[in-house]
């Protein structure tokens, strides 16, 4: 065995502040966090709807507190990055070819922005129903 110390090169904690694609990245993966407490609260209101009326309409209330309002806001914002972003990535993960050539990435992102779009719309409709 060889006495020399392996090379370890330095990496301190702000390399991702330093290129603008790592910190979409960091701050795509990190936001996940918030994604994931408001899946808590929506299966946590799901809990208090099977213990009755009464037990669901003291969880509807705590979500109108205005740190909850404000949160919800910031998940949906969260929400609507991660849309973005992975619309865009979109045409590096469907690979469509029509008479043997290739869509264009344009019309594979614009594909997916006009679905959601229609299904958003339907999903208001049928709330607003």
């Amino acid at each position: 065995m060889s006495k020399r110390k392996p090379y370890q090169r330095e990496m301190n904690n702000d390399w991702w502040l330093k290129n603008i694609f790592y910190s979409k990245y960091m701050i795509r993966e990190g936001s996940s966090i918030f994604i994931t407490l408001y899946s808590l609260i929506l299966a946590w209101g799901v809990f208090r709807l099977s213990q009755g009326e009464e037990a669901f309409n003291a969880w509807l209330s705590a979500l109108q507190h205005p740190v909850s309002i404000v949160f919800h806001l910031l998940v949906l914002l969260i929400a609507l990055y991660h849309t973005i972003t992975w619309f865009s990535l979109a045409p590096k993960a469907v690979d469509l070819y029509i008479k043997g050539k290739p869509l264009d990435g344009k019309l594979i992102v614009a594909g997916h922005y006009i679905t959601f779009t229609v299904v958003t719309i339907f999903c208001l409709i049928v709330i607003m129903l």
